[in-house]
């Protein structure tokens, strides 16, 4: 059998060894060290954020941002549906209640129209949300202008989920940076990656002190252990950060290489009957296109569907995946709040992702290509050689 080509697998930079060495030749393998607080710095550069706080995971991320604006059992918070449950999970952490939104049609991600009915009505019961979850799904970033815009009338902060929009923009302005607090997440299929990583971003130098002073324990200044609060074990290992500080080095390079990734899938695709890419909705938005995403519409093609072309490439042991089943739908959330028309609901039953590594190469996207093709009767000649 060919080898597995992944939907989404590490790639390495080149330089990560050598930041990883130093941490090892200098003894410094705790959760503190040159490589946390240079990682850290080059975020807080790359996103054109004050601050940043390197983290355990973007899930541990979003559960210190909650934390942070206070959120505490029996309070509420708006969270996008569509999207992959660590969004939402920390929520039940402590206690909360998420109440889930829908997707609109055209970023695939959070309602405006749909959060606006959803504080509307919380708040006609008396419940005021304590924060609110957008989240930018396979590097598409969220109609910020207008979600910030009803956050700011109701005075609701936002935390942005932007663990998959690393580098992503919107009028110029990155993806984790127009809210309270940004999420970003380095887990194995991202962007980057730092083996399992994540980190908070902010402007506000006094919840990043506080998300470092939580995440190590929340240890009191004395000589002794001491603890005021209940804190925890969530500070990115100086280990895993020099895997960050390689890969930083070459993030340009793979936003680059997947927005190409995804440029070819159009000019085979785009044609097609019944085929549609998630795409930017205009020229203010800059998705990196992490995943590329597409939804297959059998009333259109034939009677094709999402799965006829997930079970073939399948077969040719490539990966690819469904769209995220939105949170409404899941056992452990659908008893929770939910406000939408059933976009989401669509998405996820006509979506696939399909594979989009910046590692992939000239033959793995002609091993992609040519299952397409077959599945989708496709006559167009197709060429494989990437341009990086």
């Amino acid at each position: 059998m060919s080898k597995k080509i992944w939907l989404s697998s590490p790639h390495m930079g080149g330089n990560e060894m050598s930041y990883v060495q130093e941490a090892y030749d200098t003894n410094w393998v705790a959760p503190l060290g040159k490589n946390v607080n240079e990682f850290e710095n080059d975020l807080a550069r790359f996103t054109n954020s004050r601050y940043a706080s390197a983290l355990s995971s973007g899930t541990a991320a979003i559960h210190l941002a909650l934390v942070l604006l206070g959120v505490k059992a029996g309070d509420e918070v708006i969270v996008q549906s569509f999207t992959f449950s660590a969004s939402v999970n920390p929520i039940c952490y402590l206690g909360a209640t998420p109440v889930l939104v829908d997707s609109e049609e055209e970023t695939w991600n959070m309602c405006p129209k749909a959060l606006k009915k959803a504080i509307e009505d919380r708040l006609a019961q008396g419940k005021k949300p304590k924060a609110i979850i957008p989240v930018h799904l396979y590097g598409m970033p969220a109609k910020m202008e207008e979600i910030m815009e009803i956050a700011h009338f109701y005075e609701i902060p936002v935390i942005e989920d932007a663990a998959e929009a690393l580098g992503a923009s919107l009028m110029n302005k990155k993806m984790g940076t127009w809210g309270k607090l940004g999420v970003l997440s380095f887990n194995g299929n991202k962007i980057i990656t730092t083996s399992g990583g994540g980190a908070l971003i902010s402007n506000e130098q006094d919840l990043i002190e506080q998300s470092r002073f939580l995440a190590t324990q929340a240890r009191d200044e004395a000589p002794h252990y001491q603890h005021s609060q209940v804190g925890y074990n969530y500070r990115m290992s100086n280990i895993v950060a020099g895997i960050g500080r390689g890969q930083m080095e070459v993030l340009g390079e793979f936003i680059e290489k997947r927005r190409e990734i995804n440029g070819r899938y159009r000019d085979l695709l785009n044609e097609h009957p019944g085929i549609a890419f998630q795409s930017e909705p205009t020229q203010d938005y800059y998705s990196n296109f992490w995943l590329t995403a597409v939804l297959i519409d059998p009333k259109k093609n034939g009677g094709i569907t999402r799965e006829h072309i997930r079970l073939a490439l399948e077969a040719e042991n490539i990966e690819s995946r469904p769209l995220w089943k939105p949170m409404h739908l899941q056992p452990v959330f659908e008893k929770y709040p939910f406000y939408g028309t059933g976009v989401s609901e669509w998405l996820f039953e006509h979506g696939l992702c399909l594979p989009s590594g910046s590692n992939m190469t000239d033959n793995d996207m002609k091993r992609v290509i040519s299952v397409l093709s077959e599945v989708l009767n496709l006559k167009k000649e197709f060429s494989y050689e990437f341009i990086n």
